[in-house]
This record gives C-alpha cells, structure tokens and sequence, in this order.
C-alpha cells in the first residue's frame, strides 16, 4: 500500500517548512480483504447446505429399507399342549414381545400412542428436521442425542440403527436415523410403521411391543384395552421403568392425563369422553414377572422341546427367538395332569431327598404323551438321568429267549446260583423250584433269569442287543456307550440281566413301547406341529412318515406282552381300573452291598400307553426308604404312582385288548398252570428231596446238575412195609385183583386159599 500523506502544517516563514499536523490511518474495515471473507462463506455455505444435501442425496440413492415383513424382531415363542392349551413361554433375551396386526390393535390405543410420541404422524416425511439441528446442537456444544424424534425415527432407531447417544458415533446415527427415515416413508405407509413401532418399542416390565405390555400391565389382550389404559401404555413409552405406577403413580398419571389432552387435541377423542376417564389399575410387577416364566414340571418339558427343536429339527436358534413360533407338543392334558397328581399324592410326606419321574408314550406315535423329572423347572430332570433299572431289565433277556426258540414253557431253575464266591439269590428267599419262564418272571426270580440268559448264544451280550433294538438308548449325554461294562462299547458282564447298567426313565418307557406295539420301534418325540407369527407351518408331524421299525419280531413281542400281563395284579395289587389289560414288570436295585434298596421302578403298558416310573434319591447314596422307615421296592411306591398315572390318563377311553400270541417254541402265549392234585383223605407217603450234585459250567460259576428231586423214603429198620399198593398186585384169572396169602404176597394160581 502507499504510504501515508505528509501530514499538513501551519503558515511558516519564507522558505522555511510547515509545521507537524494529526497522522491519518486505515479503519479496520479497510483492513479486511472482502474478497477472502466472500470465499470463506461460500465455503461455508457449501460445508453446512450443499454437502449434507448432497451426502443426503447421495446416502438416500444408496441405502436400501428393507420391505415390511423383512426386519426380524425378537418375540415370544409358545410351546402348546396337544389340545392348544399353553406349556410354556420361550422368552428370548432381548425380552418379551409378540408381534400383532395393525387390525388387532384398537384404534384409540394407535390414537393415544400418536398423541404421545408424534401428533402429525399421518402428515409428516417421517422425520423431525428441527430435532435433528437440536442433535446437532447438543453433539457439538455438549448434552443428549435425544428428543423430537418423529415414530418413524424411534422405530428405525431401534429397529436398524442402534442407540448410540454422544459423539461422532452419535450424530453418524443420526443422520442413518434421518435418511433411512425418510426413505422409509416413500415406501412404507404409515399404517406399516405404525405397526411395526407398536411391536417393537419397549414399554417397562419386560415387555416390547403393545401386545407384551397390554398383558404386562392389565392381564388381557391388547384386543381388549379401553381409552383409559390405552393412554397409560401410550403415556409409558417416554420414560417406560420410571414412569410404572407401581414405581411412581404420581408422574405416571401426569403424563397419561397429557397424553389424553393431545388425544383431544388431534381430534381423537371428545373433552366429554376425556372428562370421563379414570386412571386405570394395573396388575403388580411380580404378578406380570411370572406371566412368562415356566414353573414346575412344565420347565422341564419346555427344556425337552426346545433341544428337540434345536438338535433335531431344521429350526434354529435366531428362528426360535425372532418368528413367534407356536409349537404344538404330543402332552396330554390328561395324561400330564394325571403323572402330576399321582407324583404330588404319593411323594407327600416321604423322605425329602426322595424324588421319582414319570414318563408316559404313545406305542403307536412315540409321541410323549405325559413328562415328569421333577418339580424344579429350571432343576435337574430325572426323567434324563441314568438309573440302574433291577429286574425290569429281565423282559429283554426274555426277548432274546424266544428269539433263540425258547417258548414261554420253556422250565428253568430257581435254586440259588454262585458265581465267583458270590451266591445270587432271590428277594427274601422266594423260589418256584423248577418253573417256566413267564411263571419265572411274574414272580420276579433272579436266579432263574441269570441261569435263563448263561443259556443264550452270545449270554448277556444277548441281552443288551434285545434291550438296544427296543429302544434303550446306546448313549445319552454323560453315557457314551450304555450297557457296556468297559464304558466304551464292549460287551456287559451278566450283571444286565438284574439291571445293573444305567438306563433313562423315558427310554424305559420307549422300550416298552415298542413291546405293546408289537416290536414295532418309534422313536420318542415331543413336537408335533411348528408354525411361525405368519401362519406358515415349518413342521407338521402328520405329514412326516411315521411307520416306524419292525424291530421285534411281532410273534416275540407279542407272547413277552402275554408273560407280563399278570404282573400289575401280582405286585402288591396294582390292577388298574375297570379291569383293563396292561402288561408291566417291577424293579429294584441294591444299594451296593448294604442290602438296602437304592433304585425302585414300575414300568408297564396297555396298547395305547407306555408310562414308566422311577422312584430313588437325589443323590443315590441313602437307602431308600418310606415315610414309616420300610424299603421301598417296584412293587410299593412306583407302582402306587404307576397305577395312578395309568388310571388317570386312561379314563374314559376305550378298553382294548392285547394280540393274541403266536406259537414259539411249542407255546403260544403262557401256558395253563398244571391242575391241582387230587385231594386224599389219606396221609402222604413220606418222601425225600435228594439236592444233585453241581456242576461247574464256567470257572467261577456252578449250577445244580439237575432239578431237586423227590422219592420215597426208605421204611426205618425193624418197620413193617408199607400196605402194597393195589394197582401193583396183578390180577387173577377172572380179571381181578389176585389174593394175597401175606401182606403184599400174592398167592399163586391154583394154589388153595390160605387158611383163616
């Protein structure tokens, strides 16, 4: 720039200089360059407008809303009795929700929820621009990323853009908020928004979505709420925790009396109708807590579908917790309620360690018709446990028997059998002497099944494959290979056949099954049918092929039916109702070497249910005992609880009757007792048992050479003999008995009568 003017002076002399005046200089508008400041703000201008609108522009083109209908929530999935009726509640973490229709949801309900959260809902782009410059604001000069969000932003929030609230983080969500928002109104309507917000925002309690809060808070469905609690959900959505009445009554009826004002003034409600409301009651949190939480048995049914779902079917995790599945199960109302009963009846008062488990199944579906493991629902499942099985296990060893030929007549010994110095005997000494085999099971005889199964072709290896093809499982969780002395697949010792090994309480159950189905195997299930929120069936059991497997011969499984059924009625009574056929068998295990009683079961069946039951400990070290102190066998408790469960589930259906048995082995079916001897006034000859000589099959293990026998006793020394027996004196001439001169000496023909 030029310098300054030479500043001005006064008159001076001839030639001489002026005096100094007042220095002149730029004001600080002249020192602005004008032109830099234009740039500056055109920059600006295209900082603060023109980019957001072009990134807008460019954002809006890019991003893809998915379609209503594609945006996966999580909601509540309901596990159903085979009548409809609800087991169970499948919660998903993300909490409580079940998604409903625009239809379903009263209008006054949509009505308040507008006047609450976004009163120009019908009318706006789907986005608050003046909430998002408060965003803006707050982000850059400090405070919360909040307020002023239309319906459409809250939903898109929570539905795809998250919640991040500070920061750059913040204000990116945002603006994703901002543009997906306004494309979504271009190509949703307002009614699908509004539906999908009302199944999404959370409401307090647990509960996400309108349908979850109208029973969350009034018990009902959301079909049912008035004006008034309308108003109150409506009112929630702000401040959802804080504003429960149950929490604070007093700020919540503030906002549900603000909400009602702005229902008045979109025209949604009349200032009479307002007037007219009253602030509406609400159920206890606690009581909404236990709405969806399964209690009792019934947890441990839930626990048995959702592994079935997961494991077997081709439905998912993310499938279960997002489509609203309704999943109907094989239960029974009746027969679950009957299992119930019968636990709740028989456990009263017994040992507080004791526990039992119940499993009911359908020979002809394998459908689980009744389930108990206990009353804990989110505790350990008996019904899952391996638990040694006694003598229940002694009808596979009767399986391989027939299969090898061997009919029901079949005779074995009952004496006493040792084996490795260890004598096996009989409960309380019981014995047939020498008897058939079914006679032989309905009285339950150790030493007669163990000498039963040394005489099958592969022994106890026989006995295990019998009881695997009917339906013991070869492994369960904890079991790698059941019914295997090693634990890893090789054969078991002769222990099997008394039920030392560890089998489930439903595969019992299944396994008998399989014998009232004639051999025919199902495997046992739970789910029965699967469709999702939208109607679409993903399962459906009628449809699948459900034939099963011939995995017993029918002719074996029939004539092993035919043995059993006496059983019920032997052991202690246990008939049931009506004289309905049943076939069954009792069980006891040892406690080790104690002789105490560890493990009690009764397992039985008629043509249409199979129910096994198992009574023990929790942890199986104590004896088992009644509530009197008396042990507990197969043929007391489980068969009480049995009989109960049989009875219950079984009243008022038909009556039906077992197949009749083929020929195996000479025999068809059990056969007649032999009749009674003939009565005589007379006294017995006397006799003696004369014990055979053993023979040692095996090293370690000896038997009798042959059954006990009976003969006559020889007379005393210096007694008479006994009268002779007319059928042994041969007759004379005329056809009858010949005479005799001396006792038991018949006199020769021709010869002269003896004197008198």
């Amino acid at each position: 720039p030029p310098p300054p003017p030479p500043g001005g002076g006064g008159s001076g002399g001839s030639g001489g200089p002026g005096g100094d005046g007042p220095t002149g200089g730029p004001s600080w508008r002249d020192r602005i360059n004008w032109r830099w400041v234009r740039r500056g703000s055109l920059i600006a201008a295209v900082v603060l407008i023109v980019l957001p609108l072009l990134t807008f522009g460019m954002a809006y083109m890019i991003v893809d809303v998915p379609k209503p209908g594609d945006i996966r929530t999580a909601q509540v999935s309901t596990i159903l009795a085979s009548d409809g009726s609800e087991i169970a509640k499948v919660v998903p973490p993300e909490g409580n929700r079940v998604d409903v229709s625009i239809d379903q949801i009263p209008v006054h309900v949509r009505d308040a929820v507008m006047a609450a959260e976004d009163r120009d809902f019908y009318s706006n782009p789907g986005f608050s621009f003046t909430g998002f410059l408060r965003a803006a604001k707050n982000n850059i000069f400090g405070g919360d990323l909040q307020g002023g969000s239309t319906i459409t932003q809250q939903y898109v929030k929570n539905a795809l853009v998250g919640d991040a609230r500070s920061g750059v983080g913040g204000l990116v969500r945002k603006a994703k908020e901002l543009v997906i928002s306004t494309k979504m109104s271009g190509e949703w309507s307002k009614d699908q928004v509004l539906e999908s917000y009302l199944n999404i925002i959370y409401f307090g309690r647990g509960a996400y979505g309108v349908a979850a809060a109208a029973q969350a808070y009034f018990a009902k469905p959301v079909e049912q709420l008035n004006v008034a609690e309308g108003a109150l959900l409506a009112a929630l959505i702000q401040r959802p925790s804080a504003l429960d009445p149950a929490v604070d009554p007093d700020s919540a009826a503030a906002r549900w009396n603000w909400v009602l004002d702005g229902m008045v003034e979109i025209g949604a409600l009349s200032e009479q109708d307002r007037q007219a409301q009253v602030f509406p009651p609400t159920i206890p949190p606690d009581a909404a807590s236990t709405q969806n939480q399964t209690t009792g048995p019934n947890g441990l049914i839930e626990r048995q579908v959702i592994n079935e779902l997961l494991e077997i079917f081709d439905i998912n995790e993310q499938t279960l917790n997002t489509e609203g599945l309704q999943i109907t199960t094989t239960i029974n109302p009746q027969a679950q309620a009957a299992a119930v009963d019968a636990a709740d009846e028989y456990m009263e008062g017994q040992d507080p360690d004791m526990r039992t488990a119940i499993v009911s199944i359908d020979p002809k579906t394998g459908g689980v018709e009744a389930y108990y493991g206990g009353t804990d629902a989110a505790g350990f499942d008996f019904a899952q446990a391996g638990l040694p099985t006694g003598s229940s296990f002694k009808v596979f060893a009767l399986v391989a028997a027939l299969e090898q030929g061997m009919g029901l007549g079949y005779q074995v010994d009952s004496s006493p059998v040792t084996v490795n110095g260890i004598e096996i005997s009989n409960v309380e000494g019981n014995s047939c002497g020498t008897c058939n085999i079914a006679e032989a099971l309905k009285r339950s005889l150790n030493t007669s099944y163990y000498r039963l199964m040394l005489e099958l072709e592969n022994g106890p290896a026989d006995v295990a494959d019998a009881a695997h093809r009917a339906g013991i499982a070869e492994s369960f969780p904890g079991v790698e290979h059941t019914l295997s002395e090693d634990g890893q697949g090789g054969p078991p010792n002769n222990g099997v056949v008394l039920g030392q090994y560890q089998s489930r309480v439903i595969d019992m159950a299944s396994a008998y099954a399989t014998l009232a189905a004639s051999g025919v195997y199902h495997k046992p299930h739970f789910v029965q049918k699967v469709v999702n929120a939208e109607g679409t069936v993903l399962y459906d059991a009628s449809q699948e092929d459900n034939t099963g497997e011939q995995r017993i011969e029918k002719d074996v499984a029939d004539n092993v039916t035919a043995a059993m059924q006496p059983i019920a009625a032997y052991s202690g009574g246990h008939a049931l109702a009506g004289g309905r056929p049943s076939a069954a068998k009792t069980g006891t295990n040892q406690l080790g070497d104690t002789g105490a009683n560890r493990d009690a079961w009764m397992v039985g069946f008629t043509p249409s249910l199979s129910t096994a039951v198992w009574v023990g400990t929790t942890e199986g070290t104590k004896p088992l005992e009644n509530q009197w102190g008396s042990p507990v066998y197969g043929s007391g408790l489980p068969s009480d609880i049995w009989k109960a469960t049989m009875d219950g589930a079984l009243d008022g259906t038909d009556t039906e009757s077992f197949p009749k048995p083929e020929e195996i082995g000479g025999y068809a079916g059990v056969p007649a007792p032999p009749p009674p001897p003939p009565t005589s006034t007379e006294p017995p000859p006397p006799s003696e048992t004369v014990i055979q000589p053993t023979l040692e099959i095996a090293p370690g293990i000896t038997i009798p050479w042959g059954p006990p026998t009976t003969v006559p006793a020889s007379p005393a020394p210096g007694a008479p003999p006994p009268p002779p027996d007319p059928a042994a004196v041969p007759p004379g001439p005329d056809g009858q008995p010949a005479p005799v001169n001396e006792p038991g000496v018949p006199v020769a023909p021709g010869a002269p009568p003896p004197p008198p």
